[in-house]
């Protein structure tokens, strides 16, 4: 890509806030974009993944696991439907990392969608605690919630709500928050036409506006000592340092934290911002000139000021004595494992709630925990999630698949075996892919079928 195909307005803009350094900016229009995996830690670790990786890789320097690729498909190898890695665009990557988050904390991504940040998080959490992953939009928490059964996530609820109904619900519930804002996308211009298409002074203006209010929601929900990092895919500075210049000034109560700067990442303009305010250069940027990615700002600020407890029950388990006993049969038969959290059921199905889930009446859930399973004419069916989330070492039974028969496993295909073990765990490698169910040495597949490839 080059300079002629960015807006206009973009250009002039850049070039007066960037003086010097503008060349060096739009130069990296015509580089490749950058490209990025991150590997699954609740699955495997970096160091194991790197040996057994089919591509060579190199390390991102601001996250730990997070590498480079080059001249690769890696969305089209098994590993991926394994959940082993996430492909994310690189800078995407650092704001994870100054959140922070902690095993056994109340964490909040309120703009998650497609899930490359809430995996993160949840990893980064290995499975304990809270995550609640929100996102506005029908279509796009489809794909949030398909990325967190991939990669094995068990301690996060998916919704579809908007941020003032969640902070009249979670009024000073959560220890930390990821505000990932939509924004005008000016960090996307490399790697998505359709970004420039959309791109507009106007837009931006109108992208302000939406996240004040994001802002604002996130703001009630944090209670004191409460975490909130902010970020965004976008160069613009009323998006940025005048978004922070703002919310600050609104809530006093809440103090920038300093971002580390290395291998490359930049401090925030403070001469960008209409007062001023030295505070302004504890953000980071992250410019495609000074480092390989995209392009991302990041904000992290904590509240000082006394918040009002959120006072909410907790979710209890609801399960029936018959449907337990259809699980357990299933259970004994084919987990040796205990499966943690609180066990409910909507309708016919299972899910296991993370660890002291807060009450759901009236939001809009999308996926409550890890979707175990369904009950289905008195007896009991594992779904695929449930899968994604063991082992081979946490089940009866499982099938090893060569890299070919995994290809045929995820077409749909029916395979051949010599046993009769009825539920069993397909693997490549050592890592789950789903179920099947083995009957005279026929493994009938229960791959689902929205997930088949062509």
């Amino acid at each position: 890509m080059t300079t002629c195909h960015l807006p206009k307005q973009f250009v002039t803009k850049m070039n007066a806030l960037l003086h010097d350094e503008a060349e060096r900016f739009f130069a990296t229009y015509n580089e490749e974009k950058a490209n990025g995996l991150r590997v699954n830690s609740l699955k495997i670790s970096p160091s194991t993944f790197l040996h057994i990786s089919p591509w060579n890789l190199e390390p991102i320097p601001f996250c730990s696991t997070g590498f480079y690729y080059h001249d690769a498909q890696p969305g089209k190898h098994p590993y991926h439907a394994a959940g082993l890695y996430y492909i994310q665009e690189p800078s995407a990557m650092f704001v994870a990392e100054v959140l922070a988050p902690s095993p056994g904390e109340r964490v909040l991504d309120l703009c998650a969608a497609p899930g490359g940040k809430t995996t993160q998080i949840a990893a980064m959490m290995n499975n304990e605690g809270f995550l609640l992953a929100n996102e506005i939009h029908p279509k796009r928490v489809k794909a949030l919630s398909e990325n967190i059964e991939r990669l094995g996530i068990t301690n996060t609820i998916v919704t579809n709500e908007t941020p003032e109904k969640l902070s009249e619900t979670f009024e000073g519930f959560f220890d930390k928050i990821l505000v990932d804002a939509p924004c005008s996308g000016e960090g996307m211009f490399r790697k998505d036409e359709e970004a420039i298409s959309f791109w507009s002074l106007d837009h931006v203006q109108k992208c302000t506006q939406a996240q004040r209010h994001i802002l604002s929601c996130a703001y009630h929900m944090l209670h004191e000592g409460g975490i909130l990092v902010y970020s965004t895919c976008t160069f613009s500075p009323e998006e940025n340092e005048q978004m922070i210049d703002w919310f600050l000034a609104t809530y006093d109560d809440m103090e920038l934290i300093p971002i580390q700067k290395e291998h490359g990442v930049q401090s925030g303009v403070v001469d960008w911002t209409s007062t001023n305010n030295e505070q302004i250069a504890h953000t980071a940027r992250l410019w495609p000139h000074h480092l390989k990615g995209e392009g991302h700002f990041v904000a992290k600020m904590r509240k000082r000021g006394e918040t009002k407890r959120w006072n909410g029950k907790f979710m209890t388990p609801n399960v029936s004595k018959a449907m337990w006993r259809d699980y357990e049969t299933f259970s004994n038969n084919t987990i040796q494992t205990t499966i943690k959290g609180t066990m409910y059921t909507f309708g016919t199905h299972l899910f296991a709630l993370p660890h002291l889930c807060p009450r759901l009446d009236g939001l809009k859930v999308v996926r409550p925990g890890l979707h175990i399973g369904e009950w289905k004419k008195k007896r009991f069916e594992p779904n695929h999630a449930l899968a994604m989330a063991l082992t081979p070492q946490q089940v009866q039974a499982y099938v090893s698949l060569t890299f070919e028969e995994s290809i045929r496993y995820m077409k749909g295909e029916t395979l051949q075996t010599n046993e009769d073990r009825g539920w069993v765990l397909m693997t490549i490698d050592g890592y789950s892919l789903g179920w099947g169910k083995e009957v005279k040495g026929i493994v009938k597949n229960f791959y689902p079928k929205g997930l088949r490839i062509k």
